[in-house]
């Protein structure tokens, strides 16, 4: 029987996580959860069938962060350490469902068993030099703050990166940088590989602007992997994730009128979801029940 993890990064929406670990309750799956370190009272979560395993160690994470990388390598190192081998691992936040059921999932995979679901971004992006080749000031800060110093920060921030461009003072020179959407479903040889290039990644994005969307899509082009990849021609596709961008680049949370979207699409996760309406989260958790 072919095992699959589920790492998954949490914060908040503590309801919509126990919905989530309970469609993931299975015996083919074991089920690693990161809470970010500034959640003092972690929920009470158990399973009947699937493995759980709550991070003891964890990450303090900031929004657009280095941090963000660190929580996740955490995860990985946990699950590949467990001593239990796995078909895939699927990084998955609190806020994700599965829109499909477990059989569905697992007959998926099984079928395209080597391939990886990486969401590669298509559009050209304007703002990539910028937020991964110059380093950025106050990286924890990158959240708009109303007081001064969040004022007195920006400001600085935006001096310094001015400056470098003017300088072309650019840094990773040696590497193409690829986009895309975070949430992944990756073999464990390509999980091996990433592991292997943790301290050269870290590295690498110090003080840049929201690396989780550009370290895993760069690792995979930039290597022998790219050939693996399950379709690196449309990002939805690629990583099988309904994920509800609004034209503007928002991401608000999906409401009861975006149900029929997420009964027709193909994709197996969807996200972004609240609780505040409990009778719509149970219409989505049908999707995923045999």
């Amino acid at each position: 029987m072919a095992k699959h993890a589920y790492l998954i990064l949490a914060h908040a929406e503590p309801e919509l996580l126990r919905t989530l670990v309970a469609l993931l309750d299975d015996p083919r799956n074991d089920i690693y959860i990161h809470f970010d370190a500034k959640v003092k009272q972690l929920p009470e979560l158990q399973t009947q069938a699937a493995g759980l395993t709550i991070l003891s160690d964890r990450v303090s994470i900031s929004w657009a962060d280095v941090s963000m990388l660190e929580a996740e390598y955490k995860l990985f190192k946990t699950a590949r350490g467990s001593g239990k081998s796995y078909s895939y691992y699927h990084l998955l936040s609190g806020v994700d469902l599965p829109i499909k059921s477990q059989d569905y999932i697992h007959s998926f995979f099984d079928e395209h068993q080597g391939k990886e679901f990486v969401g590669i971004y298509q559009k050209y992006d304007s703002t990539l030099d910028r937020r991964v080749r110059y380093r950025h000031l106050f990286p924890k800060h990158f959240r708009k703050e109303e007081k001064m110093s969040g004022l007195f920060r920006r400001i600085l921030r935006y001096a310094w990166l001015e400056l470098q461009s003017r300088l072309k003072l650019q840094r990773s020179k040696d590497i193409t940088f690829y986009k895309g959407a975070q949430w992944i479903s990756i073999t464990e040889r390509f999980l091996d590989y990433v592991l292997d290039r943790e301290t050269e990644t870290l590295k690498r994005y110090q003080a840049t602007f929201a690396p989780d969307e550009f370290f895993i899509q760069t690792l995979i082009v930039n290597s022998p992997f790219k050939e693996e990849l399950y379709d690196a021609t449309d990002e939805t596709r690629g990583c099988m994730r309904y994920i509800g961008w609004t034209e503007g680049g928002d991401l608000p949370e999906f409401t009861r009128k975006q149900l029929p979207e997420l009964q027709q699409t193909e994709c197996l996760f969807a996200r972004k979801f609240n609780f505040k309406d409990p009778a719509f989260i149970t219409e989505v958790s049908k999707l995923a029940l045999p």
